[in-house]
């Protein structure tokens, strides 16, 4: 990795410093482009570090980049991860306040929650499939601190894969007879239908996302434990929010779940 530590430590500040002053800053890609997606981790991975000092407690992991016609746009063949933290997660209804993502987004996922380790080399899907408790329908509320949602890899990699909040129903389904590669989704804003998919849409099957991670997580040295939440990928287009919204996710076989924001 070609870049300065102390680049690195730098450019980790300011992302921190934009959550902090709710102030999104310019797109970061440039400084560490010498070190690559190895730099742009580098930066992740510090913040990490920085937030378990202070405190925050890790409960997962999610998955970008699992729509192939986002990859294109970002001229990428594989997927991104980012950290989810305890004070991330909302439950059922919960009503988001005002400023407390930046520029948000929100995409209807399906949620894994883990009953085993998966810490070992070489995770076979059956090595996934027997360690995944149960499924929840989620919504994932994404936010950017680079300014107008200038990103391209390198700085949604370093700014934790655009992460912000995510959500979960409250209604655990067992994988047993559930098809999740053809579940159909809605989200609804107020009624009206802002967004709709199905699972063929995350790497073909929320699965294959799943184990990318797992594997991807043990390459790491960070690998996924029981209780962790696995947050898939999106199942459907992005939906940019406003204050006052109200979006309802029904996941076919799985449930469903409520995101409100402060007006």
């Amino acid at each position: 990795m070609n870049v300065d530590p102390k680049k690195i430590q730098d450019v980790a500040g300011r992302l921190r410093g934009a959550t902090e002053s709710g102030v999104p800053i310019a797109p970061i890609r440039d400084e560490i482009a010498d070190g690559g997606v190895a730099a742009a981790y580098a930066v992740q991975q510090a913040n990490t570090d920085y937030y378990l000092k202070s405190g925050r407690r890790l409960v997962g992991r999610k998955i970008g980049l699992t729509s192939k016609s986002v990859q294109k746009q970002l001229g990428v063949d594989s997927p991104d991860f980012g950290m989810l933290f305890d004070d991330m997660a909302l439950y059922d209804g919960e009503e988001v306040a005002p400023n407390r993502v930046l520029q948000p987004k929100v995409e209807a996922e399906v949620a894994l929650v883990l009953e085993r380790d998966l810490t070992h080399a070489g995770i076979t899907l059956a090595d996934l499939i027997s360690s995944v408790a149960y499924v929840l329908p989620a919504v994932e509320i994404v936010g950017s601190r680079i300014e107008k949602w200038n990103i391209k890899l390198l700085d949604t990699i370093a700014d934790n894969a655009s992460s912000g909040l995510f959500c979960l129903g409250a209604e655990p389904r067992k994988l047993d007879g559930l098809d999740l590669r053809l579940c159909g989704m809605v989200m609804e804003r107020r009624g009206e239908p802002v967004s709709m998919g199905a699972g063929v849409a995350c790497l073909g099957h929320p699965l294959n996302a799943a184990l990318w991670l797992a594997r991807t997580m043990v390459e790491v040295r960070s690998p996924l434990k029981a209780g962790d939440v696995i947050m898939s990928g999106a199942l459907g287009p992005m939906v940019g929010v406003s204050a006052g919204d109200v979006f309802d996710t029904r996941i076919n076989g799985i449930g469903s779940v409520r995101v409100a924001f402060a007006s």
